[in-house]
């Protein structure tokens, strides 16, 4: 993990990379927890052996599952000291070029798109988020994220 002292930090590294997460497995007990959570159970998530013959050949990952895992892959990707908060301010650009397989590993890869002073001691971030799934040609999702860092 890489850790940042301040927000100001972040500014020289902008079109860099400033961290890729640890590896994370994406089982179905999780690909359930979701479905049960956001009231989306199509077969294609949840029902292993209709999903067996469907056209990945395995249940896949909701695409929104995938996104929501962005908090927890840049926590063990990076952190942003000297702030009094962090928030997450929305998303640009969102897109699942390819589908999570059930039983396949994840990880993120940031890039500093953007840094901006917007007042009141805030700075505003936009980071491009990579998931990939390890061993595809193909990322599972790519969005810009903007945070919001307060000091």
């Amino acid at each position: 993990m890489k850790v940042y002292e301040t927000p100001d930090a972040l500014k020289p590294l902008k079109g860099e990379s400033i961290g890729t997460s640890d590896w994370l497995l994406i089982d179905q007990a999780r690909v359930n927890l979701f479905a049960d959570a956001t009231d989306d159970h199509q077969w294609i998530h949840v029902d292993v052996e209709r999903a067996k013959s469907g056209p990945f050949g395995t249940p896949i990952a909701h695409g929104f599952l995938t996104l929501s895992l962005m908090p927890g892959l840049i926590a063990s990707a990076f952190a942003v000291h000297g702030t009094s908060s962090g928030v997450n301010y929305g998303l640009d650009k969102v897109r699942f070029p390819a589908p999570v397989r059930v039983g396949s590993r994840i990880r993120g890869q940031f890039r500093l798109l953007e840094w901006d002073e917007i007042g009141n001691g805030a700075v505003q971030v936009k980071i491009e988020m990579t998931i990939e799934c390890e061993g595809a040609a193909k990322p599972a999702c790519v969005a810009e994220s903007i945070l919001r860092f307060f000091r």
